[in-house]
């Protein structure tokens, strides 16, 4: 049987932020969630980037003692229960990869890089959960270091989310270098901003909300100077913005600039996150913003609990890709039933546990995905669709664990595309492969009929398959499926033996 895990009490959240690294402690009681815990390192990642892409010594040396402080508060708490996630200057990286493997060790728990429309999902749902549900529809809006996340939706629901390529941090570096504002670089800047925002205006605008909220450093800030300069009573208003780009513009320097309620660990990138925030408004017609304290943090532990106590989105998206998509239910329950029952029967042995499973179930979901494009190769059509598709739930190393699995369920074994794994990945994800493989050869006739498979062995690069006395001599088609089955898997150094 595979391993499940006790629901934790305590469970945590960390999001490596562009501009700052955050992390929250909670404990659940009866389906409550109390904060415990708060922690905020301004680490500037993303100021860090070098011209080539590449994260730079210094950024790295300032993240990495960061997420040991982080990590001395999280250690030892129970695997699956700390949710860690990169962000935007992790997805754009070219060095994220080896990083990704120090920052691990530093925090003692995985940390997986999130696409920026999942990022949004995020977001909304902690700032969802941080207020009191009206029932109407929200306009929520995050600037970030790399990235400006806005999110439509009602309740706890999502209806439309964006990541735009640009953030307080980016849009420092490029108009307002060495902090330096002139009204040239402001104008140029602007034009920038409204040029990212010019493809979801019109859709935004047509679709509506009754309240916008703000969610991120950049916002809380801007509130704080706005309340603190007497600029606005209540929220962040389009006036107020407008005193505030004056200021900003009479000043020339950052280093000159005077306001009350202006941190001087914000005030490096307080223009371009500035910058940002009017152009939203004047792109989407906002008058006024009310700040929230949720945000990604608050979105990845509500997502967690959601996954501990079986309310996944993960699996919600993937049904509605089936549905999308055409892929015949009924066959693919087939496949997924059969392929859990192999894994039960190895798990054990194979050292597999309820994240293999799941990956494995929704692989099996989605392993004939690609015919909607064509049957010739739909193994590596569907691969791509998974790859590249924006699916809620899911980060992207997890969407490219799904996507190998569908590329590598017929035809010839992909052993290059594993060998290109972490080294810890290589061994469960091919096991998973084989699973798989063999689920989809027993019902290639596509019928309700269950294999008569009597025992199932493993080994540590093998499996011996024994079926019910003369059902392979009565299933001759089977029978040699299976024989080609183990020839295709001898170009992993993996040995399939049927009896």
């Amino acid at each position: 049987m595979f391993r499940r895990r006790k629901p934790p009490e305590t469970v945590a959240a960390v999001d490596l932020g562009s501009n700052s690294f955050h992390m929250i402690v909670a404990r659940v009681r009866d389906g409550e969630v109390h904060m415990l815990d708060r922690l905020r390192e301004s680490v500037r990642l993303a100021s860090g980037l070098d011209n080539r892409g590449f994260i730079g010594p210094e950024a790295v040396t300032r993240a990495l003692d960061c997420l040991q402080q982080f990590g001395q508060r999280v250690r030892d708490l129970p695997l699956g229960s700390v949710r860690a996630v990169g962000t935007n200057t992790l997805r754009k990286a070219r060095n994220a990869e080896e990083f990704l493997e120090l920052a691990t060790r530093a925090l003692g728990h995985p940390i997986e890089v999130i696409g920026g429309r999942e990022e949004a999902r995020l977001i909304y749902l902690g700032v969802a959960h941080s207020l009191a549900d009206d029932g109407g529809r929200r306009l929520v809006v995050d600037i970030g270091g790399g990235s400006t996340e806005l999110i439509l939706g009602e309740r706890f629901e999502p209806s439309h989310t964006e990541s735009l390529h640009m953030g307080c941090v980016s849009m420092g570096r490029l108009y307002f270098p060495k902090g330096i504002i002139t009204e040239t670089a402001w104008r140029a800047a602007e034009i920038g901003a409204r040029l990212e925002l010019q493809p979801i205006e019109e859709t935004y605008r047509r679709v509506g909300w009754q309240e916008a909220l703000g969610a991120s450093g950049t916002m809380l800030a801007v509130d704080r100077i706005m309340r603190e300069q007497g600029w606005s009573r209540e929220g962040i208003t389009l006036e107020g913005l407008h005193l505030l780009r004056q200021a900003l513009i009479k000043a020339g320097d950052m280093a000159k600039v005077e306001l009350k309620g202006l941190s001087e660990e914000r005030r490096p990138v307080l223009p371009g996150g500035v910058v940002v925030l009017i152009s939203v408004f004047e792109a989407l017609g906002i008058g006024q913003m009310r700040v929230s304290d949720g945000a990604l943090r608050e979105g990845l532990v509500y997502d967690l609990l959601g996954r501990i106590s079986h309310e996944d989105v993960r699996t919600r998206t993937i049904d509605g890709i089936m549905k999308r998509f055409q892929v015949e239910p009924d066959h693919a329950r087939r496949v997924e039933q059969t392929a859990l029952r192999l894994l039960d029967l190895v798990a054990e042995t194979w050292g597999l546990d309820q994240d293999h499973a799941d990956s494995l179930a929704w692989a099996a979901r989605l392993h004939e995905l690609g015919l909607s494009i064509s049957h010739s190769q739909f193994h590596k059509h569907g691969a791509y669709m998974v790859e590249n598709a924006d699916l809620s739930g899911f980060t992207l190393e997890g969407q490219r664990r799904i996507a190998l699995l569908v590329r590598a369920h017929r035809r010839k074994f992909p052993v290059k595309l594993f060998d290109d794994l972490p080294i810890l990945e290589r061994r469960p994800m091919l096991r998973l492969a084989v699973l798989l493989r063999l689920a989809v050869l027993l019902h290639r006739s596509r019928t309700d009929t269950v294999p008569a498979l009597d025992g199932l062995k493993a080994k540590d690069q093998g499996l011996k398959l024994r079926f019910a006395p003369g059902w392979l001599e009565a299933n001759p088609l089977t029978r040699a499926d299976l024989e080609r089955e183990s020839g295709h898997l001898k170009a992993a150094q993996f040995k399939l033996k049927v009896e």
